[in-house]
């Protein structure tokens, strides 16, 4: 068989609006736009169907977690099948009684669900309480090759790597992952502006978001697609979420192939494989690590 040299990748920018219901209907109409524009590998943005809920602690927001496989992935299943799509479905998962993770499902262009990827790093600060609600990703495995709870998927159009949100900020998260074999990096996001701090330090704040996660293609070789939600959330006794969008595709020397602007967006990029092999001939940071000297990484502070 000859290996599979372009893949077009499609991002879904948007906000929550309604129900469950209503977003996952909207997404759905969504999905069949990017696929119409020649998609083959569409990812949506991190906890796709519910409010960014972590901007307070509420007990009741732990009802917006649903199992994987369950209702919502056996729609979306029937839908990649149909369209002959992969599709990256990061969603709020009830793993068992009082395990909830931030996850992503990712489901092949045969309607096939092939695993699923649970965020490894999980922040804690002002509005994003995210370790209220997540349990932290782990070790365990359900049948795709993985290590310490990364992993990659070969799916129809190439093999592909899913880390959420805050994983993005760490180069150990993008190496490990394209070390499995991962050739473009999917970070489903939602990251935006506290109100307050926008005018100052907001414009350092987007930048420094595009520039990390562009370091990723450049040191591993890889393509890296980030998907994040838009729009202004509420939330009471707070002013609120500000997600600023520009979800992006970059190749693996950082150049952006499409961005989005702060709108809903849906971009679409075409990504050609080959470039990987030809990127790390001539930058060949993979094959000049040096393996034998980075045990102290496993140390928190060496200081």
């Amino acid at each position: 068989m000859t290996p599979r040299t372009h893949v077009t990748i499609g991002l879904i920018q948007d906000a929550v609006t309604g129900d469950q219901t209503q977003t996952l209907t909207a997404t759905i109409a969504r999905i069949r736009d990017a696929a119409g524009r020649g998609a083959q590998i569409i990812c949506l943005k991190e906890l796709f169907n519910a409010p960014y809920f972590c901007k307070s602690l509420k007990q009741e927001y732990f009802n917006f977690a649903e199992p994987i496989p369950g209702a919502t992935t056996e729609v979306l299943r029937a839908l990649a099948a149909e369209l002959q799509v992969v599709l990256i479905v990061p969603m709020y998962e009830r793993q068992g009684p009082g395990i909830y993770r931030n996850s992503a499902a990712v489901i092949d262009a045969d309607g096939s669900l092939l695993g699923v990827y649970r965020k490894m790093h999980i922040p804690h600060d002002p509005m994003f309480e995210e370790k209220y609600y997540f349990a932290p990703g782990d070790a365990e495995s359900d049948g795709p090759q993985s290590a310490s709870g990364f992993k990659v998927w070969k799916t129809r159009y190439g093999t592909i790597g899913v880390l959420i949100c805050w994983d993005q900020w760490y180069p150990e998260a993008a190496r490990i992952t394209s070390l499995l074999g991962a050739e473009i990096l999917f970070y489903p996001t939602a990251i935006g502006w506290h109100p307050a701090e926008k005018a100052e330090w907001g414009d350092a704040q987007l930048e420094a978001w595009r520039t990390a996660q562009r370091a990723h293609a450049i040191a591993n070789g890889v393509f890296v697609a980030a998907t994040n939600r838009a729009g202004f959330e509420p939330e009471p006794l707070t002013q609120g979420l500000e997600f600023f969008g520009h979800s992006f595709v970059c190749d693996p020397f950082g150049r952006m192939i499409a961005e989005a602007g702060t709108d809903p967006a849906i971009i679409v990029a075409s990504c050609d494989l080959s470039l990987i092999e030809s990127t790390r001939r001539n930058w060949p940071f993979l094959r000049d690590r040096r393996i034998d000297a980075y045990g102290p990484i496993l140390n928190r502070w060496m200081g």
